[in-house]
């Protein structure tokens, strides 16, 4: 599977757990996977547990360092402000990402935080991987809600 694919995986298995549906895989260039999660807001009481952020803090412990040069992430929805903070902060060299969201997404929409003057490192941004799927797999989450 690639990275993404597992990333769609662990966004399945967060809708499966009542969350958000949102995956994350930070992976080396080689595509071997270092770290992987799922949104854990609602089983954590935590409103940070986002699948960016538990996959950031677990590559980290993995890799024993708060840096991640060189290394990729990948994750099913366009990443929120507070994400995509972590995700400068940790200083990942590529973000892939499969669904745009226009509401709370900041990198192609919103405050496009890598584009701000205050970020201090912006990694190469790829969209639209697995676009469809992601798509569909928060549609079908939030139509069983609404």
């Amino acid at each position: 599977m690639t990275p993404m694919e597992l990333a769609l995986a662990e966004a399945q298995a967060a809708a499966a757990r009542g969350e958000v549906p949102v995956g994350a895989v930070i992976a080396d260039g080689s595509g071997a996977i270092i770290a992987r999660a799922g949104n854990r807001m609602r089983e954590l009481g935590d409103a940070t547990a986002h699948a960016e952020l538990l996959a950031i803090r677990a590559a980290c412990a993995a890799m024993g360092s708060e840096r991640l040069t060189g290394l990729d992430i990948h994750v099913t929805l366009e990443p929120c402000t507070m994400c995509a903070g972590a995700i400068s902060h940790a200083r990942l060299a590529r973000l892939y990402f499969g669904a745009e969201d226009p509401k709370a997404g900041a990198v192609v929409n919103g405050v496009r935080f890598f584009t701000g003057p205050t970020c201090h490192h912006a990694p190469e941004v790829y969209g639209g991987f697995c676009e469809a799927e992601s798509a569909a797999l928060l549609k079908s989450f939030f139509a069983t809600r609404r």
